[in-house]
C-alpha cells in the first residue's frame, strides 16, 4: 500500500496517528484480554494434567515474542500500515482456529490458535512505538499514553465479548467468544488503514550504530530490564489468577470480571501517565510501577477472597502501566531515528520473550506450590529492576550536574 504522509507540523501528525492507533488498540487489545480470560479455563477442560492448563495463554505470549522480529521486518519492507493489516488478518485466522479447537475439543488446535493470536499481538504491541515515530521529544511520552488509552475500551470490549458470547454455542462453551475475537481483529483493519506513518524509506533501519553497541548502553539495559520485569511479572501473576480464583471456589464470572478490572487498571492511568512522566521523570514513574507490583504480591499473600484477588489484579494493572510506559519512554532515549526499528524490535523481543517464559512457568508453579508461591516470586525481580532504575537515575543526575 502506498503511504503518503502530508507535510504538516510533527506533533499534529503525531496526535492524529496516536488517535488512530488508540482506536486500533481498543480492538486489538481485546484479543489478549479474551485469551487470558479464557485460555487457562478452556485449557483446564481440554487436558487432564492441570499443570498444562495455562499453556494456551503461554503460547500466546510466545507467539508475541516470536512475532516481534518478523513483524518489524514486515513493517520495514511494507510500512507500518500494511504490516498492521497483515497482523490483523493473522489475528482473525488465529481466533478462528482457536474456536475450532474448542469446538472439536482438540488441545493442540486450540494452542495453535492462541499462538497465532500472539503473532497478532506482536503487531499490536508496536502501536506505542508507531505513535512515537512522528512525535517531538516532548510529546513522545504523551503519544505513547494516548495509544495505551485505547486499552480502556479493550478492557470492556474483551471481557464483555466473553459475557455476551460464551453461551451462544452450548455444545462448545466459549467457542463463540473466540469467533468474536476474530471479528474484532477484522474490524481493526478499517481503523489502521487511516494511519499516516512515515514513508518506508524513512522507516528503514539501515545505518546507525551496531545493535550490540546500543544494547550495551547502561540506560538500555536498565530500561529493558524494568520493562521485562514490569510486563513479565504482570503476565506471571495474571495468568495464574483466574485459575487460582476458580481453584478457591470462586466463579468463572468472578475470574473474568477480575481480568476486566485488571485490564481497566492497566490502561486507565494512561490519561495522565504522560503528564506524570513530564512532572516526575521517567525513572521515578517506572520505579513507582515496580513498587505497586510488589504491593500487589503483598495483598495476594494476605487473603483468598474475591476482593483480595481483584485488588491484586488492579494493583498489578496500575503497576504495569507506570512501569511499562515509563520503561518504554526510557527506551526511546537509547536510539537515533535511523536506529529505531531494530532497537524497538530488540527491546520487544527481549521483553516478550521473558513474558513468555514467565507465563509458561506460572501454571506449573501454581499447580505445584499454590497461589502463595506465585506471589513470593515477585519480590526478587522487582528489587533488581528498582536497583538498576535508581542507578540509571543517579547517572543521569550526575551528568546533568556536571554540565
Amino acid at each position: 500500500m502506498n503511504q503518503h504522509v502530508p507535510v504538516m507540523d510533527g506533533d499534529v501528525l503525531a496526535k492524529r496517528n496516536a488517535l488512530v492507533l488508540s482506536g486500533a488498540q481498543a480492538l486489538g487489545g481485546a484479543s489478549p484480554a479474551i485469551v487470558i480470560s479464557l485460555g487457562g479455563i478452556v485449557g483446564s477442560q481440554l487436558v487432564s494434567n492441570q499443570a498444562f492448563a495455562t499453556v494456551p495463554v503461554s503460547l500466546m505470549q510466545l507467539g508475541l515474542a516470536a512475532g516481534v522480529i518478523p513483524a518489524a521486518f514486515m513493517m520495514r519492507r511494507l510500512g507500518r500500515r500494511s504490516g498492521y493489516v497483515i497482523g490483523a488478518l493473522l489475528g482473525a485466522v488465529g481466533a478462528a482456529i482457536a474456536a475450532a479447537g474448542v469446538a472439536e475439543r482438540l488441545f493442540w488446535l486450540f494452542c495453535l490458535g492462541t499462538f497465532l493470536c500472539g503473532l497478532y499481538g506482536s503487531y499490536v504491541q508496536s502501536y506505542r512505538f508507531a505513535a512515537a515515530d512522528t512525535a517531538s521529544e516532548s510529546f513522545k511520552p504523551r503519544a505513547i499514553s494516548w495509544v495505551m488509552i485505547g486499552g480502556l475500551a479493550a478492557a470492556v470490549i474483551g471481557p464483555q465479548s466473553v459475557y455476551w458470547t460464551r453461551d451462544l454455542t452450548p455444545t462448545a462453551p466459549f467457542a463463540a467468544s473466540f469467533l468474536a475475537q476474530g471479528a474484532l481483529a477484522l474490524l481493526a483493519i478499517s481503523v489502521v488503514l487511516a494511519l499516516r506513518a512515515p514513508p518506508v524509506t524513512q522507516a528503514k533501519s539501515s545505518g546507525g550504530r551496531p545493535l550490540s553497541v546500543i544494547m550495551r548502553q547502561p540506560k538500555f539495559i536498565a530500561s529493558v530490564i524494568a520493562a521485562l520485569v514490569s510486563y513479565g511479572l504482570m503476565s506471571f501473576v495474571m495468568t495464574a489468577a483466574p485459575l487460582a480464583m476458580v481453584g478457591c471456589g470462586h466463579s468463572v464470572g468472578d475470574a473474568a470480571l477480575g481480568i476486566q478490572w485488571h485490564v481497566l487498571a492497566m490502561f486507565a492511568p494512561s490519561f495522565f501517565t504522560g503528564r506524570l512522566i513530564a512532572r516526575f521523570g521517567k525513572e521515578r514513574l517506572t520505579a513507582a510501577g515496580l513498587v505497586l507490583t510488589a504491593l500487589a504480591a503483598v495483598v495476594g499473600l494476605n487473603g483468598l477472597s474475591v476482593a483480595h484477588f481483584w485488588i491484586v489484579l488492579v494493583l498489578l494493572g496500575v503497576g504495569w502501566n507506570f512501569g511499562f510506559i515509563g520503561a518504554t519512554a526510557l527506551v526511546t532515549d537509547c536510539y537515533r531515528p535511523e536506529e529505531r526499528v531494530k532497537v524497538q524490535a530488540a527491546n520487544d523481543f527481549l521483553v516478550f520473550g521473558s513474558v513468555a517464559i514467565a507465563s509458561f512457568s506460572s501454571g506449573g508453579l501454581l499447580s505445584a506450590g499454590g497461589w502463595d508461591s506465585v506471589n513470593w516470586l515477585v519480590f526478587p525481580p522487582v528489587a533488581i529492576a528498582l536497583a538498576l532504575v535508581a542507578w540509571q537515575a543517579m547517572g543521569r543526575r550526575a551528568v546533568a550536574s556536571a554540565s
